[in-house]
């Protein structure tokens, strides 16, 4: 099978609730992460592409579970981001409803994409989205995000901090350095996303 063009990655729908959902077949992988850890960056990164992702300079605009196609039947999925502090009570419990909802119940979902500031990384949401993953066994990729703003050693103590978390709580994950600003990690991005998408396609 051919490498995958993710440039080739279009909108394809959005819901506001997962009761909505109208898509059955193929498979998901869902980008999830605090509303300033750079979700929507890293789809439009992926897919070179500015405006897919509706990304801002303000936290937190992502409030739907967004559909994009990469290929028929292999979608990445934009969830509401979690954890902005301007967000009132209500919102803030409606926004993880949501993604609590689309994670713990969606039968699509093949792997997950967390994405965590490598300057502030598993926070407490971070670690809830760690154990409906563990509990739903979904492999996991951790992006540490904004590597950029971090020397090598620096980069290198946070890199520890979170493998030495997670070894206790999963049997296989990934951790990778990332920031779409540089472009660094959009390679192995890519070949995580490629390497799920082929174990699991030929199944449905």
């Amino acid at each position: 099978m051919n490498s995958i063009n993710y440039n080739q990655t279009v909108f394809l729908k959005s819901f506001s609730n997962t009761t909505n959902i109208d898509i059955k077949n193929g498979i998901e992988i869902p980008f999830v992460g605090y509303s300033n850890s750079g979700k929507s960056s890293a789809i439009n990164s992926l897919a070179n592409h500015k405006k897919l992702a509706r990304s801002s300079k303000t936290p937190g605009r992502t409030q739907l579970i967004n559909f994009f196609e990469v290929v028929s039947n292999f979608r990445i999925v934009d969830l509401p981001g979690y954890g902005y502090s301007k967000f009132s009570i209500l919102k803030k419990l409606k926004s993880q409803n949501i993604l609590y909802n689309y994670l713990s119940k969606r039968k699509q979902i093949k792997g997950l994409v967390l994405l965590m500031d490598i300057r502030h990384p598993l926070k407490i949401l971070d670690q809830k989205i760690i154990n409906i993953s563990v509990k739903r066994n979904i492999p996991i990729l951790i992006l540490l995000t904004k590597c950029d703003k971090l020397t090598t050693s620096q980069k290198n103590f946070q890199f520890k901090i979170v493998n030495k978390k997670l070894i206790q709580l999963l049997d296989t994950f990934q951790i990778e350095f990332f920031s779409s600003l540089k472009r660094i990690g959009i390679k192995k991005l890519e070949l995580k996303l490629n390497f799920w998408y082929k174990k699991n396609i030929f199944f449905e």
